[in-house]
């Protein structure tokens, strides 16, 4: 599947992901995002996961150019939400020499279909923790801290 289509896909999913968790539906790791916009000044939502790793709990960027990155970075903090329950919270960007070990614990420790998604985005050149973990210089790896 090439990677514009595997977005369209993806997208479309992520709507129904954030209906169901608008409802107060919470399921797997995914939470909805809420960080204002860096242009706009907008608040803007997007469906994410969180995963909970040993070193703590981390997002991921999954697609190159995603727009939630440019707005998180931009912003002091954000409002994560699962089900009914928000929370502040601040991202914390990791520096790139930081994001190997973590990039490679998610992928060996989660289903294939994971390390498969950098593939198909074409944000790494193979599904393999070790494939991954040199595409850190590619990857934003947010560290999920209080607020």
């Amino acid at each position: 599947m090439d990677a514009n289509r595997y977005r369209r896909m993806t997208n479309t999913a992520n709507k129904f992901v954030a209906g169901l968790q608008r409802l107060g539906i919470a399921f797997g790791p995914m939470q909805l995002l809420t960080v204002r916009g860096r242009r706009t000044g907008r608040l803007l939502t997007f469906p994410i996961a969180v995963i909970e790793l040993d070193s703590g709990r981390y997002i991921f960027q999954a697609f190159p150019k995603a727009a939630w990155v440019s707005n998180v970075r931009a912003a002091d903090t954000v409002t994560l939400t699962r089900g009914r329950k928000s929370s502040t919270a601040r991202l914390v960007e990791l520096p790139v020499d930081q994001r190997g070990p973590v990039l490679r614990s998610l992928v060996s420790t989660s289903p294939s279909s994971v390390g498969n998604r950098f593939v198909t985005t074409g944000l790494a050149p193979a599904p393999t923790p070790d494939a991954v973990s040199a595409s850190a210089d590619r990857i934003a790896v947010f560290r999920v801290e209080p607020a």
